[in-house]
């Protein structure tokens, strides 16, 4: 995925979590919901959230709100098919931040959508139907028990979907709050890659190296083997893996990938409980 943390992420990869992730995304904005995505850090949650949004392509434009240019058209555009607001909080955030930027955002998004909707007419009446119909809440374990309730709120005054991304167990945590925990509506547990995805994975990852993976062949699988072992299928220590095994490559003059390259490059990484 392109954004402004894709020399970390790498290109985008649509897998079956990811796919799961819209069938969830869309239940939660046609039925207005409060939706909730958990999984362990670096699976893919935020990758997914940030491309069902759009938010690649128009975070740059909503945040900076600076003159309009033609080519903003395009971001009109994609922000139309989504309808959607993503947001990540900042840490030990304050009811009086949240109160400001969040709805920013949506307004914005609002009249960007609204540029492509229907561009020859002005907003006139601020009580209309939002054009968005999804706001995702990344970092929702940010969120302390005034954001929340303030959140209630906003979903109960607006009609707009609500999907809080957050890690394994925050559901117990929303548990506490009976008056939102009774409006979530649907629950999407996201998952480490499986062992097919795995593999097609490491055939793009081969390939980006302008390798050609041979399962057939033993210093392939051995490595295959490895990276699976060491990563476990999760997407983030794919993509730090792989920084690292293309450094060793072109440091080494190596052209192929066997399971001491791997070693080497996980013995420089820091992978603590991910």
């Amino acid at each position: 995925m392109q954004n402004q943390t894709g020399s970390r992420t790498g290109v985008f990869i649509s897998t079956k979590e990811h796919r799961r992730f819209i069938e969830f995304a869309d239940s939660v904005r046609k039925h207005r919901y409060i939706g909730l995505c958990h999984g362990p850090a670096g699976v893919g949650k935020t990758l997914s959230a940030r491309r069902y949004a759009r938010w690649d392509k128009a975070e740059a434009l909503i945040t900076g709100w600076g003159p309009r240019h033609p080519s903003d058209h395009v971001i009109y555009a994609a922000l139309a098919r989504s309808r959607s607001v993503f947001y990540t909080p900042t840490v030990k955030i304050t009811l009086q931040e949240i109160r400001k930027t969040l709805p920013q955002l949506i307004s914005r998004t609002d009249s960007s959508i609204h540029e492509h909707v229907d561009p020859d007419t002005v907003i006139q009446d601020p009580h209309r139907e939002n054009y968005v119909q999804l706001v995702i809440i990344d970092e929702a374990e940010r969120l302390n028990d005034t954001v929340l309730e303030y959140l209630r709120d906003l979903y109960d005054r607006s009609g707009i979907g609500l999907i809080l991304i957050g890690m394994p167990g925050i559901d117990k945590r929303l548990a506490r709050y009976p008056q939102l925990y009774s409006r979530i509506g649907f629950a999407h547990a996201y998952q480490p890659l499986k062992a097919d995805e795995l593999t097609f994975v490491l055939n793009r990852r081969w390939k980006q190296l302008g390798l050609e993976l041979d399962e057939t062949d033993f210093t392939d699988t051995t490595a295959m083997a490895a990276i699976i072992r060491i990563t476990g299928g999760n997407f983030r220590l794919l993509q730090r893996i792989f920084v690292q095994i293309n450094r060793i490559l072109r440091i080494n003059g190596l052209s192929a990938v066997t399971e001491e390259v791997v070693e080497a490059a996980h013995s420089v990484l820091i992978i603590g409980d991910t």
